[in-house]
């Protein structure tokens, strides 16, 4: 059988991008029923990109997958891929494949793989671990949701702070459980508090009778168990971390976060905040018409509102526009570049919010500055628009009112971009989901009025 499923060199594990050809042939392995075919292609590819080949094809074609790939079904495959398709994967999978696939991750991974799951798929996952990883990861699941405690792992290597490099090398080589994948050893004093850790590197390279405790790293630093993990991403960032021990309320070593983890949390917040910027909340290719439906519909309607506020401002001024035309004309630009000029700052405001780049401390600045630059980009605008004007319709004085106009707006789109982003965080509303649709209100709003009140002003 394998002979007739068109031959693919599959692309070896490390490649930054899935093979996009093999799509063709996994397709018509699946229709031939050919699980050696299937594996032949698959086996070479990294879990990421099985996860993304799986959230490419429909339904049908996805449980097939499941089913042929069989036993050969990687753990890290669920833990890559979209959590919408998670429940679909799983509930694909036989019982013995899914255990033998979960056993295979660690705590933090299990964790993240089971907490958006409903409860029965969740107890079908917790009762095929190992009695110890089923104790770790209900109690990572009793702390709350977006903490350091949800995205900690339980396993790590921990010493006595009075320990030396031979006695830390002679009981590593005795574990037979090590992590597959670890970056430090984590001292800690008689009472599981950790005091600092050192890198494999230092210990490798040491003499033997080398103090632990001389050779730690200055970078050591602690994350609480209830830190959000927004924060976590960040202090990873800031200070680049490689790992860092999780501590409870009384200090005591209770887990550990890796850079892996702490960059997937910072990808995802990048991710959400574009996301939220546009009014689509944290929707994905993969989900059901429905769904993507009930998320978009309220922003929608808050842009409709907005428009009809707008609108209203046009209302007041329809006399001016029935005597010139070349208003009705003309208008829609200023608003549409007020507009743009706003979205620019606020997702430059967006993201130094996130970053903790900007703060109490320079906000003023970087309005200011933001502003400056809205009144520059206005004057320059301005002289094409009001060339524009007089070369279109012949009136200087029209050129004269809409150049008049977009240096209003562009100036307010600068404070508005950086302001209405700033008031929101203040007030404990997330400033990359609602920004966008203040700041276009406003840029709209103020471009309509300058324009139309300054023509029925100077022209009329």
């Amino acid at each position: 059988m394998a002979e007739d499923i068109p031959h693919h060199n599959a692309p070896e594990e490390g490649d930054y991008e899935l093979d996009r050809d093999i799509l063709r042939p996994v397709l018509a392995a699946l229709e031939a029923g050919d699980s050696e075919a299937l594996a032949a292609l698959l086996e070479p590819l990294h879990a990421a990109d099985i996860a993304d080949l799986l959230e490419q094809i429909d339904p049908e074609d996805r449980a097939e997958l499941v089913r042929l790939f069989g036993r050969q079904f990687d753990g890290e495959i669920l833990s890559e891929l979209d959590e919408g398709l998670r429940e679909e994967v799983i509930s694909a999978l036989a019982p013995d494949v899914l255990a033998e696939a979960v056993r295979e991750l660690e705590t933090d991974d299990v964790v993240d793989l089971i907490e958006d799951l409903e409860e029965p798929q969740q107890e079908a996952i917790l009762d095929v671990l190992d009695a110890g990883d089923r104790v770790a990861v209900e109690q990572s699941l009793t702390y709350p949701e977006e903490t350091a405690g949800r995205l900690m792992q339980r396993e790590m290597v921990v010493a006595p702070e009075h320990w030396d490099v031979g006695q830390a090398i002679d009981y590593m080589r005795r574990q037979d459980d090590l992590p597959d994948q670890f970056y430090h050893v984590i001292l800690v004093d008689p009472r599981m508090r950790p005091t600092g850790y050192v890198t494999l590197g230092r210990i490798m390279s040491s003499p033997r009778k080398t103090k632990l405790a001389d050779i730690t790293e200055d970078s050591f630093r602690t994350i609480p168990v209830l830190q959000d993990e927004g924060e976590v991403a960040y202090a990873f960032n800031q200070y680049h971390l490689i790992s860092a021990p999780v501590v409870d309320a009384d200090d005591r070593l209770v887990g550990v976060i890796t850079i892996d983890d702490a960059m997937g949390i910072l990808d995802e917040e990048h991710e959400e905040d574009i996301m939220r910027l546009a009014g689509v909340g944290e929707g994905s290719l993969s989900d059901r018409v429905i769904e993507t439906t009930k998320r978009r519909v309220p922003w929608l309607a808050v842009n409709l509102v907005t428009a009809i506020l707008a609108s209203t401002v046009i209302a007041q001024f329809e006399s001016t526009i029935a005597q010139m035309v070349a208003l009705a004309v003309l208008m829609p630009i200023v608003a549409s570049m007020g507009g743009n000029a706003g979205t620019q700052t606020l997702t430059v405001a967006v993201r130094a919010l996130a970053t903790k780049d900007l703060t109490t401390a320079n906000v003023w600045r970087v309005i200011r500055r933001e502003i400056l630059v809205g009144l520059v980009n206005g004057i320059v605008f301005a002289v094409v628009m009001g060339a524009v004007g007089v070369l279109w319709f012949g009136l200087p004085l029209l050129g004269v009112v809409i150049a008049a106009a977009m240096v209003i707006n562009l100036v307010i789109a600068g404070l508005a971009g950086v302001g209405i982003p700033v008031l929101l965080e203040k007030a404990g509303v997330d400033p990359a989901l609602a920004s966008g649709a203040f700041v276009t209100t406003v840029t709209d709003v103020v471009g309509f009025f300058a324009f139309l009140g300054l023509a029925s002003v100077v022209l009329l």
